[in-house]
């Protein structure tokens, strides 16, 4: 979008937004009344189910295949969202299935991006619509935001359908692609399905305060236009510097631009940036899994589907031999054990002189064993009947899988910290997250939790453990500024 540099040309531009704004407000009041409720009602009841593999094919096809170039991926979202609000479908699967085949579909894109090519796009590109010029755009997109293109770009049509793909054919490493990958799927797949969720749920509400929403629409379109002015203005080197200076001269701004600066910094690839990303990107998975499930097991006790898969798998593989495994492994989560390996690691931890992580360990624990009994207590879920040892209290999370992550956090320090080598630390960080696997796993087998409660109690753990690290290494960033 060009941004008119003379004053003429800026009025003229508030006019057409101006217009635009009166034309919604006329339709609003001339359009002949549509039943929209039940359109949507009747579309839910004949989807039903199918809503789940709609969503999740095109959220994977839009950047997997650059479908996104032609068909805007988030219309199927909101789409889905507002099935879910009809109640045909849960609102926390559809983010799922969502997040994940976006996810799935820029890591796809990623790869296609790495084997084939640039050039291989400029070839074939225009027959798809991929012309010269649109690619070039976004590589230039890129080039000036590096990985943040990724996040950011995921709510921008042209940009998020080819941002993947060029990460891969500018040699850009998958470890640095995936934090970003991972949190700009997971923003725009809760964003728009929640969206379709809340406008379904409100439509009622909606028809009443049209007035409203064409003030929410104007304000909508000067927001847009000032953001596009105000990146177009920005661009030049020149009118940055004469920001920073206005910001400087500002007390109450200058006193907040350093921890500003350090924020933006913080999704920036490379060193501390990308460990912060990074841990960000885990812990809005894990914290999905644990909220999600506990919004799934207070709204319905019983089992879930996939409760009840897990539970047939677990009959058909009952025996002695794994009984008695299982009843080894599941004790390596228990709160004696786990407290014992904690004060271990902690002094070796001490003695190393790592207080961070030393402090990170201790302040996880204490959240995770805070956190198990007070969660049990508020959703109340019973236990699974028949269990194969004995139990007490409530079901959700499992506490024995919250304790068990961290066997996979130590492991992943000492690979960071010791330094073994790749193959050795990635072995290591594999039998840290085996281990922690095969005591949720045992508890399920033995019948003590539903898959569920194991995998929300993980979800737990990781989130403690994710948000402790991320408290420490601002911490430390900050003492070693200050020190400097």
């Amino acid at each position: 979008m060009h941004v008119p540099k003379e004053k003429r040309d800026r009025v003229r531009l508030g006019v057409i937004a101006a217009i635009v704004v009166a034309g919604f407000v006329a339709y609003q009041q001339l359009a002949p009344d549509i039943n929209v409720e039940q359109i949507l009602e009747d579309l839910s009841r004949e989807l039903g189910d199918w809503t789940y593999v709609l969503v999740g094919v095109l959220a994977f096809l839009e950047t997997g295949a650059f479908v996104g170039l032609v068909f805007p991926g988030e219309t199927a979202v909101i789409l889905g969202g507002a099935v879910a609000g009809q109640g045909e479908t849960s609102i926390v699967i559809t983010i799922a299935i969502v997040w994940f085949c976006a996810w799935a579909g820029d890591t796809t894109s990623f790869w296609i991006g790495t084997r084939l090519g640039r050039g291989f796009v400029l070839r074939h590109g225009p027959k798809v619509r991929i012309t010269h010029e649109r690619f070039e755009q976004v590589e230039r997109y890129f080039a000036r935001h590096g990985g943040k293109t990724i996040l950011i770009g995921r709510f921008v049509g042209l940009v998020r359908a080819l941002a993947p793909f060029i990460a891969g054919s500018s040699g850009m490493r998958y470890r640095a692609f995936v934090p970003f990958s991972v949190l700009g799927t997971g923003l725009w797949a809760a964003a728009f399905s929640l969206l379709g969720y809340a406008l379904s749920q409100s439509l009622d509400k909606a028809t009443e305060i049209a007035g409203t929403g064409a003030l929410v629409f104007g304000t909508l379109v000067v927001i847009v236009v000032a953001v596009i002015v105000a990146s177009r203005y920005l661009r030049e080197p020149e009118n940055r510097r004469k920001v920073a200076r206005r910001i400087e001269s500002t007390p109450g701004l200058r006193r907040l631009l350093p921890q500003l600066r350090f924020l933006w910094k913080r999704l920036t690839p490379g060193g501390l940036g990308l460990e912060f990303t990074t841990l960000l990107a885990t812990l809005s998975v894990s914290l999905f899994v644990f909220v999600g499930y506990a919004l799934v097991v207070s709204d319905d006790a019983g089992p879930t589907p996939g409760d009840s898969q897990a539970i047939d798998v677990s009959s058909s593989l009952r025996a002695d031999w794994l009984i008695d495994f299982s009843k080894v492994f599941t004790e390596l989560g228990s709160t004696p054990v786990t407290l014992a390996v904690a004060v271990a690691a902690g002094i070796v931890l001490a003695r190393r002189r790592l207080w961070a992580e030393a402090a990170v360990l201790v302040a996880a624990l204490v959240i995770c064993h805070i956190a198990v009994p007070a969660f049990k207590e508020l959703i109340d879920r019973p236990r699974p009947d028949g269990a194969l040892i004995g139990t007490s209290g409530e079901s959700y999370p499992s506490g024995h899988a919250t304790y068990s992550v961290l066997y996979a956090w130590l492991a992943l320090t000492i690979a960071i910290r010791a330094r073994p080598g790749r193959t050795y630390g990635s072995a290591l960080i594999a039998a840290g997250i085996a281990l922690a696997a095969l005591v949720g796993l045992s508890r399920v087998y033995l019948g003590a939790h539903y898959l569920s409660d194991v995998s929300g109690g993980w979800g737990l753990g990781v989130s403690a453990f994710a948000i402790c690290a991320m408290i420490a290494m601002v911490v430390t960033h900050l003492r070693q500024n200050h020190t400097r």
